[in-house]
């Protein structure tokens, strides 16, 4: 059995790891700011929710401090990402974005992480084989060509986050990958299958099944081998 915490699971990607990734008799923590639906599946898997705001973050960890106390933890899935608002439309232009919501996806999409996952390390270091997850973006990567100036620039940084912290708990045995998946087809949920998001999207989305395949196989590793990075762009994405 393992326990499990899991950031931004409310829906989408987070959702199908909720409902994709534990087995039967496995503990699962969610942390969102609204109430999961995977809250009423009744499939022998113990969730917990923790409504958090991670914008918020110093009352965020206190909230996840309270719950987890002395809990141990052998998965960590930080799934967590917002971008500018218009980010992903022709007409997006740097040059309007807010400085107020530059600095807020910086906040949440690195500051945050960097805070909670600090916070957790305790939790981890009690698991014989701990993993940290951490899902980025091919955004992130080199040539993307992508404009979003705060959004590529955060999971650039995530990058550089997870490299550090797997120096830092080596020898925790803790592993830290860092995931970076193409556009998904985070809309279609998960119980709807891989194959409805194939033919919706035509094949320009990755199912998020696929995802949590991908971290499944992560986290069957034993403590002897620890898997860096994943790059997961769309096959049709001529960009990635």
């Amino acid at each position: 059995m393992k326990n499990y915490i899991i950031f931004g699971a409310s829906q989408g990607l987070g959702d199908a790891f909720v409902k994709g990734l534990p087995n039967e008799g496995d503990q699962v923590w969610i942390v969102s700011r609204s109430r999961p639906n995977s809250l009423d599946v009744k499939d022998g898997i113990q969730r917990t929710w923790i409504q958090a705001d991670l914008s918020q973050h110093y009352d965020a960890v206190s909230l996840i401090a309270q719950s987890l106390q002395n809990e141990t933890i052998d998965v960590l899935i930080y799934n967590v990402g917002i971008w500018e608002k218009e980010g992903f439309e022709d007409h997006y232009d740097f040059d309007k974005d807010d400085p107020a919501e530059i600095a807020n996806i910086i906040q949440v999409n690195m500051t945050s992480t960097i805070i909670c996952i600090q916070a957790l390390l305790p939790n981890l270091r009690k698991s014989e084989a701990g993993k940290i997850i951490m899902i980025g973006s091919t955004a992130g990567l080199d040539h993307s060509n992508n404009a979003q100036v705060s959004f590529v620039a955060s999971k650039f940084g995530l990058r550089g986050i997870a490299s550090a912290l797997r120096v830092h708990v080596r020898k925790d045995n803790i592993a830290v990958t860092c995931i970076n998946p193409g556009e998904l087809a985070a809309e279609i949920p998960f119980e709807e299958g891989a194959e409805k998001a194939i033919s919706d999207y035509n094949g320009t989305r990755i199912p998020v099944q696929d995802i949590v395949s991908l971290v499944k196989c992560v986290v069957s590793l034993s403590k002897a081998a620890c898997v860096k990075e994943i790059h997961v762009p769309a096959m049709k994405d001529v960009n990635a």
